[in-house]
C-alpha cells in the first residue's frame, strides 16, 4: 500500500494517482455501456515512462550493496512491468472492442498494479537510504561504546579526532532527512534528540577528560566515572531514538486522551497486517536481519504492547508482555544464528518453528484481551484535572445512566488531586482547597450511595448532582488558583541553590564545617529540584493548559531536569573532593549551564501554560504578604528577617519583569506591546540608577541597619509602596480584556407595555423547594424535603395561544443530515467527532467553521463511498450534490469516491488557507505558532486521501469475477487482504484528517481572542449551545 512519509514519494505518487483516477472514471463510464476511447497514446507514455523507471531500478540494484534492497526492489519492479503490460493488452483489445469487458478487467489491473508498484519501489528504496543514515547512527554508537577505555590524554585526542567526523556526518544526514518528512511530530523527534546529541558531546568531552585527570592524580575516579558514563548512555539513548524514528513512515494524529478500544483495535489491524510477513520472515532461513519481514515481527511486538497498556485486566496484560518478552528473547537468539550463517541448522529452525507458535498464541491472546476490555465497559480518566471534569459532568448531567464507574471515578480522582495540591499550600489556601475536597466528596458519595440503590434517576439524585457539578467546578477553579500560586512561590528563583551549590564545592580543603556546608547545599539544590519538577508536572496535569504540545513538552523537561539533577551533584562533588582539578570545574560548568538551560526552558513552558495575569496577581500578593512580613521584623527589631523578606520582595518583582517581557516579546500588537514596555520600565534598572526595585533594596538595607530608625522606615515603606503601584501597573497593562459577553442576561422588561388584566390575577404558581447548600453551616447530610406531594400546576389557558418562538439566530439546517455513526463506521465516527466539535459554533461570519462542517459532512460521504454501511437520507442534499441510485445503497461509484476525495482535498485547502489568514492577523506569536503548527498537516492529508481513494477506488468490485467471451470467467489478481488494507490506510487517514482539522478548529478559536483591532479582519465565534444552558 502507498506511503507518504516523505516530500519526494508524494509528489511522485500524485500525478501517478492522478492519472490512475482517469482511467479508473473511464472504466467505470464503460461499465454503464459507454465505449471506450483509444488509450493507444496515453498508454504508450506510461508504458515508455515505466520501462525508464524500471531500467534505472535494475541499475540501483546493480550499483547497491544493501542485499535487502536487492531483495525487496525486483518484486516491486516486476509489478510495475506486469501491470504496464496489462495496460498495453487492454488498449490493443479495447481498440478492436471497445466494450470489451476482458479489456476492461486488464485495465483496472494494470492500473492499480502502476500505483501499488511504484509505491513499493520508492518505498524500498527510500528505506534503503534510512538504512545508510542508520548505519552512520551506528558508527557513532560504537564510538560511545569504546568511552570506557579513553584512559589517557593521549587516547581522547585520537578518540575526539575520530568521533567528530563520523557525528559531524551523522548531524547533516539526519538534519537532511528530517527536511524531507511530511509528518511534522516526526520531524520535531528528530530536531529534539539531535539538539539533544550536539548539546551533550563537549560535555561528554569535559567528562572523559574529568575521568582522565582524576584518574592521573590518583584519587577514586569511582564518581568521574558514573558521571561519564550516565553521558555515554543519554547520547546512547538519544541516537536509539533517532534511529527510531527514523524507521517511521506513518503517525496517527490521535488525542492523547484517545478511547482505548480505539487504540487497541488499530493495534489489532496492524497486527492482523504484518503477521503473514512476519510469518514468511521465520520460514526463510536466508531472511535478512532489517527486512520487511524482520520489522512486521518487531511491530507486531509493539502492537501487542500497546493493547497490553491498555488492557482492563491485569492478567491478560502481563501474559500478554510476557510472551513479548518471550519471544524478544527467542528473536534475538535467532538473528544472532543467521547473523553466524547457521539459519537453516536445526536448533534455528527449531527456534523459528517455536516463535511461529507463540506468534500465534500472541495474537489470540491481544484478541482475547480485546474482547474483555469491550465486554468490561471500563474506560480510562482523561490524563488531566480539566478532562476529569468533563467527563464527571457528562456522568452528573445523567447520574442514572450506567457509565461503568467512570464518571464517579474521574470525580474521585480530581478530589485526590486537590489533596495533593493541598498539602503543599499554605494557609488559608489550603484549607479553602481541602474544604471544597470535602464536600465534593460527601456528595460524590450520597450520590454513589443513591445510584447503587436504583435511585440514580431520583429528583434527589438529580438535585444532589447539580450541586456536585457547581462543587466541581468550584474545585477546578481552585486548584488552578493554587497552582498559580504555587508557580508563583516555587519559581520566584531558580537559581540560587545552584549558586550555594557551587560556592560550597569550591571552599579550601581544612575549612571548618566543609562536609558539613557541603552536604547541606547539596541536599537543598537537590530538594529545590526536585520540588520544580513536581510542580511544573502538577501544572501540565490540573493547570488547565488546553494546547497538547506544551503539557507534553513539560513531562518530557521535568523528567530531563530529574534525570540531570544527580549528574550536577556529582559533578559538584568531583571539584569539591579535588578543588584545584581545572577540567573538573569546567565539566561541572558545563553541567550547571546545562541544568540551567533545562530549568529556563522549564520555567518558561510552565509560565506559557498558566495565565501571566493571574501569575502577575498572584506575585502581587506574595510581595504584600513579604511587605507585612517585614513590617513584624521592624517591630521585632529583626534585622536577618528584614533583609531575608525584602530579598523576597525584589524576587517577586524581578519575577514580574520576565513575565511582563515574555508577553511583550510573544505580541505583535504595537499598543499592547508599548503598554507593557511602558509598566515594566518602572520595575527595571536603567544604567544603575533604578526607578523602583533599587531604592526599596536600599531602604530595607538602612532599616537593617538600624530597624529603630524612623525615617529609614519611611523611606522603605514608600519606596517599596512604590514598587508594589509599579507591579499593579504591569498586571493592568497584561490583562487582555476578555471581550463582551455573548451570553449576556436577558434585557429588563419594558414596563410601558405592562397592563392590569381586568380578569382575577391566578394566584402564584408554587414550585419545589430548590436543594438547600449544604454546607452552608458546615457538612451536613441530605435530607429530602417533607413538603409531600409537589403543587398541582395551573391548568393551560386555552384562549391565549403562546407565541412562536423567533427562529434561532445559529445556523442548524445540517442537524438532521447528519447521522449517528455506528460501531463498525470509523470513517463516520471521525467526521461525527469533527462535526460535533464544529456545531458548537454558528457558521455565520465564521468560514473556518462553515468549511469544517462541510469537511465534517463531506467524509461522511466519503464513509458511504466506501461500502461502509448506514442510513444517510438527505446528506446529498445538504452538500448540493445529485442524488444518484447507487450513492443511496452500501456503497459508490469510483467516479464519485474520486470526485468526493478531490473535494475534501479541496477544502483542506481552504481551511488552511483561512486558517493561516487568521495567524497572520493574530498578534500572539505563540498561538500563532500553535494555530500554523495544526493547520500545515491538513494540505499534505489530504492530498494522501486522494491517492488512497483512487487506489480504493481500483478495488471497488475488483472481487468479482467477469465474464469472458469464451464462457469462462476472468479472475482479479488482487486478493481480499490487499482491499482491506488499502481500506484501513484510508480509514487511518481520515481519522487523521478530521483530528488535524479538530485542533485547528481549537486553535483558531484561542487564536481569535488577539487580533490585530485595525486590519480590518473579522471573525465572529458565537457558541451555539454554551454548557451552563443545556
Amino acid at each position: 500500500m502507498p506511503v507518504f512519509h516523505t516530500k519526494t514519494i508524494e509528489s511522485i505518487l500524485e500525478p501517478v494517482a492522478q492519472q490512475v483516477s482517469r482511467l479508473v472514471i473511464l472504466h467505470e463510464e464503460a461499465e454503464d455501456g459507454n465505449a471506450m476511447p483509444d488509450l493507444a497514446r496515453p498508454v504508450q507514455t506510461v508504458k515508455l515512462a515505466v520501462d525508464n523507471l524500471v531500467k534505472v531500478g535494475y541499475d540501483t540494484i546493480n550499483s547497491s550493496e544493501d542485499q535487502i534492497l536487492k531483495q525487496d526492489m525486483p518484486p516491486a519492479l516486476n509489478r510495475v512491468e506486469e501491470a504496464s503490460l496489462l495496460l498495453l493488452q487492454a488498449s490493443e483489445m479495447l481498440r478492436a472492442d471497445p466494450f470489451s469487458a476482458p479489456a476492461r478487467k486488464k485495465l483496472i489491473e494494470g492500473s492499480r498494479g502502476i500505483l501499488q508498484g511504484t509505491s513499493s519501489l520508492l518505498l524500498a528504496f527510500d528505506e534503503s537510504e534510512v538504512r545508510k543514515i542508520i548505519r552512520v547512527c551506528k558508527n557513532v554508537l560504537e564510538y560511545l561504546a569504546i568511552t570506557e577505555v579513553v584512559e589517557r590524554m593521549e587516547d581522547l585526542v585520537t578518540y575526539v579526532r575520530n568521533l567528530t567526523p563520523v557525528l559531524t556526518r551523522m548531524t547533516k544526514e539526519v538534519d537532511a532527512r528530517e527536511k524531507e518528512l511530511t509528518h511534522q511530530v516526526h520531524r520535531e523527534m528528530l530536531v529534539r534528540s539531535l539538539e539533544q546529541v550536539k548539546n551533550l558531546t563537549p560535555v561528554l568531552i569535559s567528562g572523559i577528560k574529568t575521568f582522565i585527570t582524576v584518574k592521573d592524580s590518583g584519587k577514586n575516579p569511582q564518581d568521574t566515572q558514573a558521571n561519564r558514563d550516565y553521558l555515554v548512555r543519554k547520547m546512547s539513548d538519544e541516537i536509539h531514538e533517532i534511529i527510531r524514528v527514523l524507521q517511521l513512515t506513518t503517525y496517527d494524529e490521535e488525542e492523547w486522551d484517545a478511547d482505548d478500544i480505539t487504540v487497541m483495535k488499530k493495534a489489532q489491524s496492524g497486527i492482523e497486517q504484518k503477521m503473514k510477513q512476519a510469518t514468511d520472515w521465520l520460514q526463510d532461513p536466508a531472511a535478512l536481519i532489517g527486512s520487511l519481514g524482520d520489522k512486521a515481527l518487531h511491530q507486531v511486538l509493539d502492537d501487542a504492547r500497546k493493547i497490553a497498556e491498555r488492557c482492563t485486566n491485569p492478567a491478560d496484560r502481563d501474559q500478554i508482555l510476557k510472551t513479548v518478552g518471550d519471544i524478544e528473547s527467542m528473536v534475538d537468539a535467532l538473528c544472532e544464528l543467521r547473523q553466524l550463517g547457521k539459519g537453516d541448522s536445526p536448533q534455528a529452525m527449531s527456534l523459528a518453528r517455536e516463535i511461529q507458535k507463540k506468534l500465534g498464541d500472541l495474537q489470540n491472546m491481544t484478541n482475547v484481551a480485546i474482547a474483555n476490555t469491550e465486554r468490561s465497559g471500563i474506560r480510562r480518566p482523561a490524563p488531566t484535572v480539566d478532562g476529569k471534569v468533563e467527563q464527571a459532568r457528562t456522568w452528573l448531567a445523567n447520574p442514572g445512566m450506567d457509565d461503568k464507574g467512570l464518571g464517579e471515578q474521574a470525580t474521585r480522582l480530581v478530589v485526590s488531586e486537590g489533596r495533593k495540591i493541598a498539602n503543599s499550600c499554605p494557609e488559608p489556601m489550603r484549607k479553602e482547597l481541602l474544604r471544597l475536597c470535602d464536600e465534593t466528596e460527601i456528595l460524590t458519595n450520597q450520590l454513589a450511595d443513591l445510584i447503587r440503590n436504583g435511585q440514580g434517576n431520583s429528583p434527589q439524585a438529580r438535585a444532589i448532582a447539580n450541586h456536585l457539578s457547581e462543587k466541581l467546578f468550584q474545585l477546578k477553579n481552585k486548584i488552578k488558583e493554587a497552582l498559580i500560586n504555587q508557580v508563583a512561590e516555587d519559581f520566584i528563583d531558580i537559581s540560587t541553590p545552584l549558586k550555594h551549590l557551587s560556592e560550597a564545592s569550591i571552599v579550601p580543603i581544612g575549612t571548618p564545617g566543609r562536609d558539613q556546608n557541603f552536604a547541606e547545599k547539596s541536599q537543598n539544590f537537590e530538594g529545590h529540584a526536585n520540588k520544580l519538577a513536581d510542580t511544573a508536572k502538577m501544572v501540565a496535569t490540573a493547570g488547565g493548559c488546553r494546547n497538547k504540545k506544551t503539557v507534553e513538552e513539560i513531562f518530557k523537561t521535568s523528567a530531563q531536569v530529574d534525570d540531570l539533577t544527580p549528574q550536577v551533584t556529582t559533578a559538584a562533588k568531583i571539584v569539591f573532593q579535588d578543588p584545584g582539578n581545572q577540567a573538573a570545574q569546567e565539566h561541572f560548568d558545563l553541567m550547571k549551564k546545562r541544568w540551567m538551560d533545562n530549568m529556563e526552558r522549564l520555567r518558561g513552558l510552565v509560565d506559557e501554560a498558566v495565565d501571566s495575569s493571574a501569575l502577575i496577581k498572584a506575585e502581587e500578593e506574595g510581595i504584600m504578604r513579604d511587605t507585612e512580613r517585614v513590617e513584624d521584623a521592624i517591630q521585632m527589631k529583626d534585622p536577618p528577617r528584614i533583609g531575608a523578606h525584602a530579598s523576597n520582595i525584589a524576587r517577586r518583582a524581578n519575577r514580574v519583569l520576565q513575565v511582563a517581557q515574555q508577553e511583550a516579546e510573544n505580541s505583535e500588537d504595537p499598543k499592547y506591546v508599548d503598554h507593557v514596555n511602558q509598566a515594566a520600565s518602572n520595575l527595571r534598572a536603567n544604567l544603575g540608577v533604578v526607578e523602583s526595585i533599587a531604592p526599596m533594596v536600599q531602604g530595607a538595607k538602612g532599616v537593617s541597619m538600624n530597624p529603630a530608625d524612623t525615617n529609614a522606615q519611611q523611606n522603605w515603606r514608600k519606596a517599596n509602596q512604590t514598587l508594589i503601584d509599579a507591579v499593579r501597573d504591569v498586571r493592568g497593562a497584561v490583562t487582555v480584556d476578555a471581550g463582551v459577553d455573548q451570553f449576556p442576561p436577558p434585557p429588563p422588561p419594558d414596563l410601558s407595555e405592562l397592563k392590569i388584566s381586568d380578569s382575577e390575577p391566578e394566584p402564584p404558581e408554587e414550585t419545589p423547594p430548590a436543594l438547600p447548600d449544604q454546607f452552608a453551616d458546615g457538612p451536613i447530610m441530605y435530607q429530602p424535603q417533607d413538603g409531600g406531594a409537589p403543587p398541582r400546576p395551573p391548568l393551560p389557558n386555552d384562549n391565549a395561544t403562546p407565541p412562536r418562538p423567533p427562529p434561532p439566530e445559529t445556523d442548524d439546517e445540517d442537524e438532521a443530515a447528519f447521522p449517528t455513526p455506528q460501531a463498525n463506521q470509523p470513517i463516520m465516527m471521525a467526521a461525527h467527532a469533527l462535526h460535533m466539535e464544529a456545531k458548537q459554533w454558528s457558521s455565520k461570519d465564521n468560514d473556518i467553521i462553515a468549511a469544517a462542517k462541510k469537511m465534517a459532512l463531506l467524509m461522511a460521504k466519503l464513509s458511504q463511498l466506501v461500502r461502509i454501511p448506514f442510513d444517510f437520507k438527505g446528506l446529498n442534499s445538504v452538500l448540493g450534490l445529485k442524488e444518484s441510485p447507487v450513492l443511496g445503497g452500501e456503497g459508490g461509484s469510483k467516479k464519485d469516491l474520486i470526485a468526493t476525495a478531490k473535494s475534501i482535498a479541496e477544502s483542506s485547502e481552504e481551511v488552511t488557507r483561512l486558517a493561516k489568514k487568521l495567524a497572520a492577523e493574530c498578534t500572539d506569536k505563540q498561538m500563532r505558532k500553535n494555530l500554523l503548527q495544526v493547520c500545515e498537516r491538513i494540505p499534505t492529508i489530504g492530498t494522501q486521501l486522494k491517492i488512497l481513494s483512487t487506489v480504493k477506488a481500483t478495488m471497488l468490485g475488483a472481487q468479482e469475477p467477469i465474464p469472458a467471451p469464451d464462457g469462462s470467467e476472468i479472475e482479479c489478481e488482487s486478493s481480499s487482504k490487499e482491499d482491506q488494507e488499502a481500506t484501513e490506510m484510508l480509514v487511518g487517514n481520515a481519522q487523521n484528517l478530521m483530528q488535524a482539522v479538530k485542533e485547528t478548529v481549537r486553535a483558531a478559536e484561542a487564536a481569535s481572542i488577539k487580533i490585530r483591532v485595525d486590519s480590518g479582519y473579522t471573525i465572529r465565534w458565537l457558541r451555539r449551545r454554551p454548557w451552563y444552558t443545556s
